[in-house]
């Protein structure tokens, strides 16, 4: 049986209270557009884990995501989905992974919350939206906002480009994992009402891969009109890979699995951990990396690279905020290779030819963050230039475009340092995420002095909310915050003072704009 819209509000208002009475006191029940579910009334927060907008993607494989069969049962929404299969990460792994969670103030009283959809990080190969430190409950209560976290297929399951080897057979492979997140938006488009949201004021914001993904929708026509602001952290996608250098890394891959690329239908049926198994598969175009899985140039979910040659037109409208941190690499490369917080002078060219992923003379890059920087030590040479040419290049390049697009953007480098071992790591990659959900005393939080670190995530998730509810980041707690405009370039630091600048770091930016742009993967 079908429900018009009239009747679906109806029915969901009708099943919360009567969900009530039957779960028990607390338990709050939610018609969504699928069949009813149950959560859990934690703390003043209506919170609904592993609710389901998507059906097994087992049957599925390397297609488009399908809706959920219908259910009438109320069913149990009180624990996490599985994550999508992948090295590593969570023990809960499945195909059966299209699963999100919903945390909200109030259910179906019609307050038009905004709603803010967190996707992500992990690259395109790992993670998932369970992490503690994705917790949306401190975010609801204080905003009086919806967050909802998401999980989607990864790697080869969400973006082996299979087209070009069996043409016809699985049109949308290279794209699976874009089209699970447009088919979350549009459940989130058709639920909101009755989560307590406003379907009219969706934000999307994600770090890392998710800020990526979020970059490759904003030039995705699916995905137009489903978000209506955007907040990207550490993650850019300017260009896509193309078509032939992701047939490339396919053949690569079916090598490894040992398929015959003339049978290539054959990897649909076998088994997931075979796939899982092969991730480590070395890149065709770079043998030092394995190979890589991300959004492909497929002309159905992208017909033009996300930021290249421009910003895409069809975000134009669309309040950003784009931010990195001061130190991204600093735990990306660090972590990996602790030699390279001793380098001596003789070793950081080498070093630095290594990590930059930008094609510029290293001894250029040495003379010239001496000239400008003089007092700093080869290792913290090393950690600038890389997250300057590797981590930050690409938020120059979106923030650009979008400044000559004259779209309302604003930017941000985050500075405040996280307090273990010394300081040693200084700003890092995802040390932002505990601040802009609150989150800072969730395990994988990167806490810097107390008090600074209070300021400083009240200020950023301030700015994220008030995005998701007004267009803008401004609010009363926040300094004024100038749209990136070019030449200025305005940029808000967060850090022991939280402040406009003028092109921060513009020696560097200047010195890595000498060499054109082109991102991993491509």
């Amino acid at each position: 049986m079908s429900l018009n819209r009239r009747s679906f509000l109806a029915a969901s208002a009708a099943l919360h209270f009567a969900g009530k009475a039957f779960a028990g006191v607390g338990d709050p029940v939610v018609l969504t557009s699928h069949g009813p579910v149950r959560g859990l009334a934690e703390n003043g927060i209506n919170v609904f884990r592993g609710v389901r907008y998507g059906a097994d993607t087992a049957h599925t494989r390397f297609a488009k995501p399908a809706p959920p069969a219908p259910w009438a049962d109320i069913l149990p929404a009180t624990g996490y989905g599985a994550s999508a299969p992948q090295k590593g990460g969570d023990a809960d792994q499945s195909e059966d992974c299209l699963f999100l969670n919903v945390w909200t103030p109030g259910l179906g009283d019609g307050a038009q919350r905004p709603v803010m959809v967190y996707i992500h990080g992990g690259a395109y190969n790992s993670g998932s939206g369970s992490d503690a430190l994705y917790d949306g409950a401190h975010l609801a209560a204080k905003g009086d906002v919806v967050v909802i976290t998401v999980n989607h297929r990864l790697n080869a399951f969400g973006y082996l480009y299979l087209e070009p080897v069996v043409p016809g057979v699985f049109p949308d492979s290279g794209n699976a994992g874009q089209w699970d997140l447009v088919l979350a938006l549009r459940w989130v488009r058709d639920n909101a009402w009755a989560f307590g949201g406003d379907a009219s004021r969706v934000m999307v914001f994600g770090q890392s891969g998710g800020g990526a993904k979020i970059a490759t929708l904003m030039a995705s026509p699916a995905a137009a009109g489903l978000f209506h602001s955007a907040a990207t952290m550490s993650g850019q996608q300017v260009t896509a890979s193309g078509p032939q250098n992701a047939a490339r890394r396919t053949e690569a891959f079916l090598e490894a699995l040992k398929i015959d690329p003339m049978k290539a239908g054959a990897i649909a049926k076998l088994p997931a951990a075979a796939i899982v198994e092969a991730l480590g598969t070395r890149d065709p175009l770079d043998e030092a990396q394995p190979v890589y899985f991300g959004p492909v140039l497929d002309e159905r979910m992208l017909t033009r690279h996300p930021f290249w040659p421009d910003a895409p037109p069809q975000s134009a409208r669309i309040p950003m905020i784009l931010g990195n941190t001061l130190d991204e690499t600093r735990t990306l490369i660090g972590r990996r290779e602790p030699d390279m917080f001793t380098l001596s002078w003789e070793a950081l060219p080498g070093a630095l030819a290594r990590h930059m992923r930008t094609d510029i003379d290293p001894g250029t890059v040495v003379a010239a963050y001496r000239a400008a920087y003089p007092d700093l030590t080869p290792s913290q040479i090393f950690f600038a230039a890389t997250t300057a040419g590797r981590s930050w290049r690409g938020q120059v390049e979106e923030a650009d475009a979008r400044a000559r697009q004259e779209a309302p953007t604003w930017v941000y480098r985050f500075d405040l340092p996280w307090t273990e071992d010394g300081g040693k790591w200084g700003a890092p990659h995802t040390v932002d995420i505990g601040y802009a959900f609150g989150n800072l005393d969730c395990v994988g939080a990167m806490p810097g002095e107390a008090e600074a670190a209070r300021r400083v995530s009240n200020e950023l998730s301030g700015a994220f909310m008030s995005l998701a509810r007004s267009g803008s980041p401004e609010h009363a707690g926040l300094k004024q915050w100038p749209q990136y405009r070019m030449p200025m370039r305005e940029t808000m630091i967060f850090g022991v003072e939280t402040r406009a600048e003028r092109d921060p770091r513009g020696v560097e930016r200047a010195l890595f704009a000498k060499v054109p742009f082109i991102q991993w993967g491509s």
